[in-house]
């Protein structure tokens, strides 16, 4: 024995078997009288978790040779039943469906429905070519909006309302908030924020969709 702490009731052991010291607790002193430092002492070694290697059934020598003789082995104990309990406890790191990110189709699909508009408006004469410049400057601008709101959620600071995100796709910004969810990973798996999402992305698309098209629509005249 290497050393003994009466008052905390715990010492440590060195074995010629083992390079580390194995710990011990007063509860597994076995002899009659206290323990002493440099007393040769027989145990049983057992190994706990990632604790180490403690001593069992720890007694004087001579009280070894006095009681059955025991066979003096190590234990091998992976976990502990706290840890069984906590591996128990633990979920699976994958990801559940209901989790995982949606497919990224019907965005690009939608994607390009939108670019197809925008150009063909131009061409149509039913839009400005300054839309082209001030979408993709909108889409960057929405994309930077996101990125503050998740810097400002990591550091504690203020957020950006919810509804001005949405009111920025709703603008046409909603191609910059998609590539934001996915290249940043924010709002991407809460499920009321991508509904709303993805209604302001539809009604953009589909007033765009009425603007452009709207002199070639089949309406029919009114009867006076």
């Amino acid at each position: 024995m290497v050393r003994w702490d009466e008052a905390k009731g715990f010492g440590f052991i060195q074995s010629p078997q083992s390079n580390a010291q194995l710990f011990f607790h007063v509860r597994d002193w076995r002899g009659t009288a206290a323990p002493a430092v440099s007393q040769r002492v027989s145990f049983e070694e057992i190994h706990v978790g990632s604790k180490g290697p403690r001593a069992m059934d720890v007694r004087p020598e001579n009280d070894r040779a006095a009681s059955p003789a025991q066979p003096r082995q190590a234990v091998a104990r992976p976990t502990t039943q706290h840890s069984q309990q906590h591996q128990r406890k633990t979920p699976s790191r994958r990801a559940s469906p209901s989790r995982q990110a949606p497919a990224a189709w019907p965005a690009l699909l939608l994607m390009l429905v939108w670019t197809g508009l925008l150009v063909g408006g131009v061409a149509l004469g039913r839009l400005s070519w300054l839309f082209l410049p001030a979408a993709f400057i909108l889409n960057l601008g929405t994309f930077f909006a996101y990125w503050q709101d998740k810097y400002a959620a990591t550091q504690g600071q203020w957020r950006t309302a919810e509804d001005t995100l949405h009111g920025l796709g709703l603008l046409g910004g909603w191609p910059g908030a998609w590539f934001a969810h996915q290249i940043l990973r924010h709002k991407s798996t809460k499920q009321a924020f991508r509904s709303v999402y993805w209604g302001t992305a539809s009604i953009h698309v589909a007033a765009l969709a009425l603007w452009v098209l709207l002199p070639w629509l089949p309406i029919p005249a009114l009867n006076h």
